[in-house]
């Protein structure tokens, strides 16, 4: 087995609940489906694909859009979750498989999904050329980036006079580098040359997620807070704004 593979066995950790982890999160999960809503909106497609979904928490969405949806999903136990959390929807399938290794026919899928996985791909390239092959020539793609450009590292840069890193920055503790998955924030511009290398060009960009702050959370309520979101992830999208972007890609 792959180093990779074996430490995408975090995710099968009984220990690690992936579940838990989106509590007190909600202004950033309702932040995300409105940035897919947003990008899909108008559209419909036979076959659509969540990719690195976890246990499904953004997977329904796509019942809005397509025909036939799947969740491909590396970790076994993410899957089982996902049985319980997708039980009002039945029809989604769920496949066991590594973004790098799609189990899809050349030109088969046409709408994917990748939410929340580009933070654990230091290299993403073999994952993109797998997304360009598997999708059809009219299809599109949602790739959301964890981005280092964000505002507060652009002050932390501006104060420094350091350039941003084109490479991706891996964000966690020496003490969790040796025992976890990588967990990197990208420079997005050098995602969209990568996305160009893969044969896939950027549609739209949205910046995501603009006011994620503990602070903001116990000052404004939820409400305030994502109409404030509504505005912000076009108006900002050039800029890089947000802690997550989100690329709507063709071939």
């Amino acid at each position: 087995m792959s180093e990779k593979l074996k430490k995408a066995d975090q995710y099968n950790d009984p220990s690690f609940n992936y579940m838990s982890y989106w509590d007190g999160r909600q202004y950033e999960h309702r932040a995300e489906v409105m940035a897919i809503n947003r990008l899909l909106r108008g559209k419909h497609f036979k076959k659509a694909v969540d990719i690195g979904g976890g246990y499904g928490r953004l997977t329904s969405l796509l019942c809005d859009f397509a025909d036939s949806v799947t969740l491909a999903e590396p970790s076994q136990q993410q899957l089982d979750l996902a049985k319980k959390h997708l039980a009002d929807y039945p029809d989604i399938m769920r496949k066991l498989m590594q973004a790098d290794k799609l189990e899809f026919a050349d030109s088969s899928v046409d709408l994917i999904m990748m939410v929340r996985v580009m933070h654990h791909l230091p290299d993403p390239r073999p994952e993109l050329k797998e997304i360009r092959r598997v999708l059809t020539d009219d299809g599109v793609a949602i790739i959301e980036v964890a981005n280092y450009m964000h505002a507060r590292n652009r002050i932390k840069h501006f104060i420094s006079r350091q350039p941003f890193p084109t490479e991706p920055v891996d964000i966690r503790t020496n003490k969790n580098q040796s025992d976890s998955l990588p967990f990197v924030n990208h420079n997005p511009y050098t995602v969209m040359k990568q996305l160009k290398e893969a044969g896939l060009k950027v549609d739209r960009i949205l910046s995501v997620s603009n006011l994620r702050s503990p602070t903001l959370k116990k000052l404004l309520p939820a409400s305030a807070m994502l109409a404030f979101e509504g505005v912000l992830q076009p108006t900002l999208s050039k800029t890089f704004f947000g802690p997550s972007v989100f690329f709507l890609v063709k071939k």
